[in-house]
């Protein structure tokens, strides 16, 4: 009655006319993010950390994303 409140987890949207999705890769340490590319500001917002292949298939299957994702280093 008196506890917390939960806090509910935005719904992950993006808009494909504003955004490219895009993983963003670390020339030093190998580490790779999947996250989108704002296509006005070149702004990164970061989604997820990329450990294997079925990380980014997870990725492309929760946005709708068809084909190759570009990679950026």
């Amino acid at each position: 009655m008196f506890g917390r409140k939960k806090a509910q987890a935005p719904a992950q949207t993006y808009d494909p006319e504003k955004e490219t999705p895009v993983l963003l890769s670390s020339i030093c340490t190998g580490e790779t993010l999947a996250g989108f590319k704002d296509r006005e500001t070149g702004h990164f917002r970061s989604v997820t950390l990329v450990k294997s292949p079925a990380d980014i298939e997870e990725f492309k299957r929760r946005f709708g994303i068809e084909g190759e994702i570009r990679r950026e280093y």
